[in-house]
């Protein structure tokens, strides 16, 4: 089909496209804690990852964003989509990938501070408001397993609510 015919319209809703990974190394998982200067997620943990840029397929965007923002490199594979509803007009399509680290250094970031937390402590850390609910999904995953697909939003109150598909 040409690009004239793919019904592209500012009347129609569209998403900006981002991944999110998360290594693990045995019973570990890395997660980058978000510098105190970032506008959103200052001093929270999250998977490491952000948008994908033009002319980039979603698994090159994850292993890009990796070594970017960590360092590191991993046998990565789908997990699951999240579509997040942030306004009447545009939302934000999140690939969510796992892996196993491969190896590499790891690095600073202006992103935050990059540390290996073990599964079990991951819930009493002050995580972003959605990693409660996926990460437990992401670590039960494995390769060649169904991807789950997802939709969050927000309430009147801005109370964030996950349903999966």
């Amino acid at each position: 089909m040409p690009k004239s015919e793919q019904g592209v319209s500012s009347e129609r809703y569209q998403v900006i496209p981002r991944t999110l990974v998360f290594v693990t190394r045995g019973e570990q998982v890395l997660l980058l804690k978000g510098s105190p200067q970032k506008r959103l997620w200052a001093n929270r943990y999250n998977g490491i990852g952000g948008h994908v840029e033009r002319g980039e397929d979603i698994l090159s965007s994850a292993r890009r964003e990796l070594m970017e923002e960590a360092g590191v490199s991993a046998d990565l594979w789908l997990c699951g989509t999240v579509l997040v509803d942030a306004s009447e007009t545009t939302g934000i399509a999140i690939y969510v990938f796992r892996g196993e680290y491969t190896g590499g250094e790891m690095r600073e970031s202006p992103e935050g501070k990059l540390e290996w937390v073990r599964s079990e402590e991951i819930l009493g850390l002050p995580l972003v408001e959605d990693l409660p609910i996926l990460l437990p999904r992401v670590l039960e995953m494995t390769p060649g397993g169904r991807p789950f697909s997802a939709r969050s939003d927000y309430d009147d109150n801005e109370h964030l609510h996950i349903r999966f598909g």
